[in-house]
């Protein structure tokens, strides 16, 4: 009898600890929507978001967050990661056969599973390989473009959040804002924007009719989102685990137009980033240089589990605090390619002021201009839309579409970098620091991409593959480790 005793008394003495343990650790609500820049109202665009402004409200809004790449797949395997894509290997997309360099780096999913929490996924994952990351839970595993049963989104979410008593980990990832730039969908949003009540979004520099009316249909996915968002954030609140609960809300890179998505241009690298934690400082607008890298060490803090020791980002907590720790100075984002149409590897450094681009490829055509400007996109001509286009933006998508080997825009000045200032002798100083830390950046994170070498094998590999699905390439030199 005294030996059942002892083993209850054990057994009790495990639960209650289990108990305490699993009550301090936040639960992590982790919201992705696809394709889309800080085009919210919380951020000053023709919007109206009212549940995501109050989740800003409600919480920080950092003003400079920037992805690693700005591309679907090669963007949410680095924030998973906490690596940049030259660091994982998920260079290019995964519907296109690429993939992380190995399925046992270290990720969020399996951290945060190892460390006792429930973890689960809604929407699409697209990243190689899937095996890599072991949701609990997974729900909607298409990328859904055509946004059919969008209910489902917060249906599912509110059986994961009620399925148990552990702190959970759940990803919601949302098809808006990628194309098709659907005007309407059952109804929403409930006033749609018409091409007559906006411009066209201010980075691509030209307000063309039919610009207007993408960039109005974009804008109206936008206000869509923000609806699912909101029916989401109830399910929250209504299953009492609001308080308990950090919530992060982030785009996975930048909209689908002219110098946005597959460019290193703001309007591509450039993402809203809105996180509540309860018990920290509402109500901030934070303006330090962010990463999404930086997520995956702030997850690992709420968690109380160790921080893998090779992760490029840091914990964002004492800033969503409200304190004032020294913080990075340089920020880095990368490209490669997208799908195999696109290869041109890039790197960019920015500090507080300036942003210098790095293209190992100079004087040659860049891929990705003519298939953004192709047809594919749009109906007008690449003539017709550039006749609107004033001498100063013309002379922009010239240099876009043959870039030299460095690029310097002044983004106080320039925020849409229009006007390349590399050669101005005024900036000597700055290019040279610029550059200078760009090179030591590659050095400290194992970049492959230090020589035009590097990355004209790397162009020759995606040309000669062609622009046909077939089989996964060999792009092993891109790993420092090899």
């Amino acid at each position: 009898m005294k030996a059942y005793l002892k083993l209850f008394l054990v057994f009790y003495a495990l639960g209650v600890f289990t108990h305490h343990l699993f009550a301090e650790r936040l639960n992590i609500l982790f919201i992705v929507s696809e394709d889309n820049g800080p085009e919210l109202g919380c951020y000053g665009a023709p919007v109206r978001t009212p549940h995501l402004d109050r989740l800003a409200e409600e919480g920080t809004l950092f003003w400079n967050a920037y992805v690693a790449q700005a591309g679907c797949s090669q963007s949410r395997a680095a924030f998973l990661t906490g690596l940049y894509p030259h660091q994982n290997g998920q260079i290019g997309l995964a519907t296109w056969k690429y993939r992380m360099f190995s399925a046992r780096i270290p990720n969020v999913v399996r951290t945060l599973k190892e460390a006792g929490y429930r973890t689960g996924i809604i929407g699409k994952l697209h990243v190689n390989p899937e095996s890599a990351f072991p949701f609990d839970y997974k729900a909607i595993p298409s990328a859904n473009f055509s946004r059919k049963a969008m209910g489902g989104y917060s249906k599912f979410a509110q059986q994961f959040i009620a399925s148990s008593k552990r702190p959970f980990f759940l990803q919601v990832n949302y098809p808006d804002a990628h194309r098709p730039f659907i005007k309407s969908v059952e109804g929403l949003p409930k006033e749609p924007l018409e091409p007559l009540d906006v411009d066209a979004l201010p980075f691509i520099g030209i307000n063309h009719p039919e610009l207007r009316q993408q960039s109005a249909d974009y804008y109206n996915c936008m206000m869509r989102l923000d609806s699912y968002v909101g029916d989401l954030l109830r399910v929250l609140d209504e299953s009492g685990k609001s308080s308990q609960t950090l919530v992060v809300y982030i785009g996975d890179h930048g909209a689908d137009v002219m110098r946005g998505k597959r460019t290193s241009y703001e309007g591509g690298v450039r993402v809203p980033m809105i996180i509540r934690w309860p018990g920290s400082q509402g109500g901030q607008l934070r303006k330090e240089l962010v990463s999404l890298l930086d997520l995956y060490p702030t997850f690992c803090e709420i968690a109380k589990t160790k921080v893998p020791s090779n992760l490029a980002g840091r914990t964002l907590k004492p800033l969503l605090y409200g304190k004032t720790p020294p913080w990075r100075k340089y920020l880095f984002t990368e490209f490669h390619l997208h799908s195999n149409h696109n290869p041109w590897p890039q790197r960019t450094v920015r500090d507080e002021r300036y942003k210098l681009i790095f293209n190992p490829l100079a004087g040659q055509v860049n891929p990705g201009y003519e298939f953004t400007m192709s047809k594919k996109f749009f109906h007008a001509s690449e003539g017709e839309l550039l006749s609107h286009a004033s001498d100063s933006v013309l002379a922009a998508y010239k240099l876009m579409r043959k870039p030299p080997m460095y690029e310097l825009y002044d983004l106080n000045k320039d925020p849409h970098e229009f006007n390349n200032i590399f050669d101005d002798v005024e900036h000597d100083k700055t290019r040279t620091k610029l550059i200078s830390e760009l090179k030591k950046w590659q050095l400290e994170t194992g970049d492959a991409l230090t020589s035009p070498e590097t990355a004209r094998r790397l162009f020759d590999l995606v040309t000669r593959a062609g622009t046909v699905k077939r089989k996964a390439l060999d792009y092993s030199f891109m790993n420092s480790d090899n």
